[in-house]
């Protein structure tokens, strides 16, 4: 029989039901990923069970303890990410890569390692090419820096773009005039800043302009200073317009372009722009490449195992 130790980590500052989660939900995914016993009691988490159990489950409560203090619920779903991710040499939410936004009272941090590694590059270089699956927080983490940029005053304004690549959806065929025709498949951006911004606030940013959400298209003959710019959905650009679109950059902007090779709906995967640059720009000074995987994904844990299913699929 294994000698059976407890450890005590101290909860302080850490809001009880977003570290344990509902129904203890986050505790209980802890004891069936780790073997080990969790018991919040007041200020106080023991933790029980051997020697491995413990040391194994330490750093994963370590992880949970840092973002419940950042004001972030925590998920069984982050548990199980902790746990698959193991001990790591430094805690994730390094102070650097929080991104506090005005007007919400929580804070924004990488879940993940990868997310971590994307918003560093984001922050030291000027073009930084996110690529990875659905799900990953490319795009979310991205706007939340171009927020986070306007408010401290680093640009004077937000531009997001997306190729207009139909995805078996013919645009043609939408009633409405073309702001119409465009806002569905821009949707996913216009979220993306409601869940950042008051939507009073991002509506007269749009009015004014100060936020400019359209397709890639429109930004052809233009050039760009002073913005923070990001190009989602980047697969479907071709190369023509991603070296159109690279190429607007001016003075004191910084341009992020999120993307998911396995999701080009080009006629010709060869034809993507995202294809292009991953074999052309590598080795440019102030050039960043930021995979992500499975691994990295924060929706469901669903998702990250739909995605390792797809990909072996495709390996097998």
């Amino acid at each position: 029989m294994t000698d059976e130790i407890q450890h005590r980590l101290s909860t302080e500052g850490a809001d009880p039901l977003l570290l344990t989660g509902v129904n203890d939900a986050n505790l209980i995914e802890l004891q069936r990923a780790t073997g080990v016993r969790a018991t919040l009691r007041g200020d106080t988490l023991l933790l029980g069970g051997s020697l491995e159990q413990v040391e194994r489950a330490n750093p994963v409560v370590q992880g949970m303890l840092e973002l419940a203090r950042m004001g972030e619920a925590v998920t069984p779903e982050d548990v199980s990410r902790l746990v698959a991710a193991g001990p790591s040499t430094e805690p994730l939410g390094a102070m650097d890569y929080k991104i506090i936004l005005p007007g919400l009272r929580r804070v924004i941090a990488p879940k993940t390692q990868g997310q971590r590694e994307y918003l560093e590059a984001v922050a030291t270089h000027d073009i930084v090419i996110g690529i990875g699956p659905a799900g990953t927080g490319k795009t979310y983490l991205a706007v939340a820096k171009a927020v986070e940029a306007l408010a401290r005053k680093r640009v004077k304004r937000i531009i997001l773009a997306r190729p207009a690549v139909e995805a078996g959806e013919s645009l043609g065929f939408l009633p409405g005039d073309l702001q119409a025709k465009v806002d569905p498949y821009l949707r996913p951006l216009y979220d993306a800043l409601e869940d950042m911004m008051p939507h009073d606030r991002v509506q007269k940013a749009l009015e004014t302009r100060i936020i400019e959400i359209a397709p890639l298209a429109y930004m052809r003959g233009r050039t760009l200073a002073d913005a923070f710019i990001i190009l989602d959905e980047a697969q479907n650009a071709t190369g023509a317009q991603m070296k159109m679109f690279l190429t607007r950059l001016g003075v004191n902007s910084k341009v992020v372009v999120t993307g998911d090779k396995t999701q080009i709906d080009l006629p010709k995967r060869e034809d993507s722009g995202l294809i292009q640059i991953e074999r052309i720009l590598p080795g440019v000074d102030g050039v960043a490449f930021c995979y992500l995987d499975e691994s990295d994904v924060v929706r469901h844990r669903l998702v990250r195992e739909i995605i390792k299913a797809y990909a072996e699929d495709q390996h097998g």
